[in-house]
């Protein structure tokens, strides 16, 4: 019966008019979803900006130390004239 009784009294309180919204909440909400949606779109630019340096320069990086090139030898020297 306990079960009945908070069945009835959710009842009641859904069928109850909400609570009045202050006017102001719609336009404070709406002022701070924009400057949710700003921040996102500026931290999104910086990050590309970022990843963009970032390959620039290990590209710069990458041509000017060529570390896919083996080094010369320095203990043997150079075979010429086989």
């Amino acid at each position: 019966m306990k079960e009945r009784d908070r069945e009835a009294a959710v009842r009641r309180v859904m069928e109850q008019a909400p609570p009045p919204v202050p006017p102001e909440l719609y336009a404070r909400a709406v002022r701070r979803g924009e400057r949710m949606l700003r921040r996102r779109t500026i931290a999104r630019r910086l990050l590309w900006l970022a990843l963009a340096a970032a390959a620039v320069a290990f590209f710069v990086w990458a041509m000017a130390v060529r570390p896919w090139v083996e080094p010369p030898s320095d203990t043997t020297p150079p075979l010429t004239g086989w």
